[in-house]
């Protein structure tokens, strides 16, 4: 019986499958596929079908022609579009420039006339040319289009303004990877003096490619670069504030926060009455709709509004300053916390595993910190 009972005891105890390493790389593949299932959701929810909800337009002029003209239009689109009726062109221009309507009508019997302001949106403009040049066409005459906004000719769609959004946010939440993994063993206030060194060459860049490299801004270069520092700023303190209890899942957090929610409620390539309710709703308080919008405003329009997108940045700033401190906070008391369990050790034998165990703690995390630079660096 002992002679047969050996061999057994010895087969199973045999290599086990390796399911440890096998498990570690499912893992690590988790992100790629939940970033590949978020793009998709994010970017085709917001961007293949646009259609307009509730875009202000207006039709000018008084009477009971105007208001019969508004109202058939009004009947023909539903809850597609928001008409109004202005009692004159200057009146029609000053909304236009305060971005209150999207475009205005002018009937005329000869020579019909449609205001747009494509700095605004060009789609957005698009559409609503499409809604009154079937109207011109019923008159037998051409619709004349006149744009009293119109883009600098080196950014004649005015999506220029979108993709230099989409640089100073890669160069912000890339760093976060870096300031997170690579800076994992400083303290959180030499992260944070990283923080603002970064956002200040992350916003220098970005003014370099808006102004003398690609041309998007002719004036106000500074207020562009004051914009994107607040911006940047805000993402990576956001950032670093997660990562201390994210770790190497703050990579995901910030491609859900500040591209597949960021950058489709922008506002960039569609506004949001162009987009369905929830990413439209975002627009309203997000920072990259606060950034791109707050740069129309100071470049187009005169500053109208400014402010308010202004505050939105800083607003989220002062989040991100939040969190950091919170994270600060967290990583203090996790650094008393190891000594005091040290002290409690009895004798010589016990430090020296209490040792021992500091050292493969250590080893562990920076392998974890390796394996998450190099993820990062892959995303």
């Amino acid at each position: 019986m002992t002679a047969t009972s050996a061999p057994a005891h010895k087969a199973s105890a045999g290599p086990a499958p390796a399911s440890g390493p096998l498990r570690h790389v499912l893992l690590h593949l988790l992100t790629p596929l939940l970033m590949c299932l978020g793009m998709g959701l994010a970017y085709m929810g917001a961007f293949v079908t646009p259609e307009p909800h509730d875009m202000p337009i207006a039709v000018v002029g008084s009477g009971e022609q105007t208001q019969a003209l508004a109202q058939t239009i009004k009947d023909k689109a539903g809850d597609a579009l928001d008409v109004r009726t202005v009692g004159s062109r200057a009146q029609a221009v000053d909304e236009l420039k305060s971005m209150d309507i999207s475009g205005a009508f002018i009937p005329d019997a000869k020579t019909p006339e449609l205001i747009v302001a494509t700095a605004g949106s060009d789609m957005s403009a698009m559409a609503v040319e499409k809604v009154f040049t079937p109207v011109a066409a019923e008159q037998g005459v051409p619709l004349k289009v006149s744009d009293v906004a119109p883009t600098v000719d080196d950014d004649p769609t005015g999506q220029g303004l979108f993709f230099l959004l989409v640089a100073v946010s890669i160069g912000s939440y890339a760093s976060v990877a870096a300031l997170g993994a690579a800076g994992a063993g400083m303290r959180m206030r030499a992260r944070a003096g990283l923080v603002v060194g970064v956002s200040f060459a992350v916003s220098l860049i970005g003014a370099a490619l808006a102004g003398p490299v690609f041309h998007l801004v002719h004036q106000g270069l500074w207020g562009v670069w004051a914009m994107a520092w607040l911006y940047a700023a805000g993402i990576l303190f956001i950032g670093i504030g997660l990562h201390t209890f994210l770790k190497r899942w703050t990579t995901l957090a910030m491609m859900v926060l500040f591209v597949m929610l960021n950058f489709t409620s922008s506002g960039g390539l569609f506004r949001p009455e162009l987009q369905n309710g929830f990413f439209g709703s975002l627009h309203a308080f997000w920072n990259g709709a606060g950034f791109v919008e707050g740069i129309r405003s100071h470049l187009y329009f005169g500053g109208h509004a400014l402010g308010g997108h202004v505050w939105t940045l800083a607003g989220w700033l002062v989040l991100g300053l939040v969190i950091t401190g919170i994270a600060a906070l967290w990583e203090r008391r996790q650094r008393a916390a190891g000594p005091s369990r040290a002290g409690g050790a009895d004798g010589q034998h016990e430090a020296g595993r209490e040792q021992e165990r500091d050292q493969k703690q250590e080893q562990q995390q920076e392998r974890e910190q390796e394996e998450e630079m190099e993820e990062s660096v892959a995303v």
